[in-house]
């Protein structure tokens, strides 16, 4: 009955496992969440009264399928003023969040059989869109001792012939890791010579902590012009709801292509969101998002001197996002296993590493209050004294 596109894409383990908490919660059980990938602040006063602004003017009808003039020039703004990019707005693509983005990148760029490089821990939904567009999602393993990120060694090792994009996430969703300006320059110099493409995933690019953040597109030419930078305010913004993204590349074919696909499909991103995106891109909230970032820093230090209180348990220390990425390995291997037995048992829910491609670990957000923070990792050491 389904196609066979549907058939070989697996359900996100991340939505699962906060979808199992929510039943739990109907069921009368007392339950604490932390597997979303949602900031608990509100969008900020400026974004929200740009809406309004434009509600009230009737702005409300389509614009440009890859955006207005006025948002795809905030976001030039943006790229340029925070990243040191230079991009037309021919070159950029407005999209219902950068998730939409990335959909609709892989599906007019992946081929049947193409290889698209994914180092591992990854998000949920980077292997899964690649095969439901028919590539072949290579997964690379990385390891701790080197922050969980790929190494020029790993990334030539895993080039073939068949590579068509190599995919970079950071700050990282689980593990927050960042790679450095001179990371990115040595993974450039690997790819020199080759068509590899490479998609440069920064939506937790203003949840920096510990060091500076470098998009991957500027560190040398050939990057710029190989690298498809993805970007949205999911995260900086607090505006996940909202559904806004972005991506801007130096190839302006591959903005064209994605613009003929989306005029198919979702046609233009929301007019009443463009306009509130706007305050967000060009500085005017600046402030706020600071103010979170600086909150949800004195969390991932709470959560990380709580955790290290827990014997069996290791906690990755996060440069960025808001994420802790824990080992429980000298507790139970099988991930899924002890966050289900950890959900059942004292209602803590979190996300299994094996949804990430990586066993032996689990995914804790701190995008919540200090308090359910305290109570919750309270929980899990409770849940960690019952394995000898």
């Amino acid at each position: 009955m389904f196609s066979e596109r549907i058939d070989r894409m697996e359900e996100s383990l991340t939505l699962a496992m906060s979808q199992k908490a929510r039943e739990l919660k109907a069921q009368g059980r007392d339950v604490m969440a932390f597997s979303a990938g949602e900031p608990d602040f509100d969008a900020p006063s400026v974004v929200k009264s740009a809406a309004i602004e434009a509600i009230n003017a009737g702005y409300n009808k389509y614009t440009a399928v890859s955006g207005s003039d006025e948002l795809l020039g905030a976001i030039a703004g943006k790229l340029k003023r925070d990243n040191a990019l230079e991009y037309s707005t021919k070159q950029i693509v407005s999209c219902t969040g950068a998730k939409h983005a990335l959909f609709q990148l892989f599906a007019v760029l992946v081929n049947h059989n193409d290889e698209v490089i994914v180092p591992t821990p990854a998000w949920v939904s980077y292997p899964e869109m690649v095969r439901y567009h028919g590539g072949k999602a290579v997964l690379v393993p990385t390891k701790p001792e080197n922050g969980f990120k790929i190494t020029p060694a790993e990334l030539k090792a895993a080039l073939t012939s068949k590579t068509k994009i190599l995919v970079l996430n950071s700050p990282s969703n689980p593990t927050g890791s960042i790679y450095s300006k001179e990371e990115m320059l040595s993974l450039g110099e690997t790819l020199k010579g080759s068509d590899v493409l490479v998609f440069s995933d920064e939506i937790y690019e203003k949840l920096v902590y510990t060091t500076a953040f470098c998009s991957a597109a500027s560190v040398s030419d050939d990057m710029f012009s190989r690298t498809i930078t993805i970007n949205g305010l999911s995260k900086s913004a607090a505006m996940t709801g909202w559904r806004i993204g972005y991506f801007a590349t130096a190839r302006t074919e591959i903005a064209k292509a994605v613009t003929k696909l989306q005029s198919q499909s979702t046609t233009n991103l929301t007019s009443i969101v463009q306009k509130a995106a706007i305050p967000a891109l060009d500085g005017s909230a600046d402030g706020d998002i600071e103010r979170m970032r600086a909150v949800f820093e004195r969390r991932r230090n709470l959560a990380l001197a709580l955790f290290g209180e827990i014997d069996k348990l290791k906690a990755i220390v996060p440069m960025g996002s808001f994420y802790i990425f824990v080992s429980c390995e000298e507790c139970e291997r099988d991930s899924m296993k002890f966050c289900l037995d950890m959900l059942d048992q004292v209602g803590v829910s979190t996300v299994p590493g094996a949804g990430f491609a990586q066993e032996g670990y689990f995914r804790f957000s701190f995008a919540t209050d200090e308090e359910s923070i305290k109570r919750g990792i309270g929980k899990i050491a409770e849940f960690v004294k019952g394995f000898k």
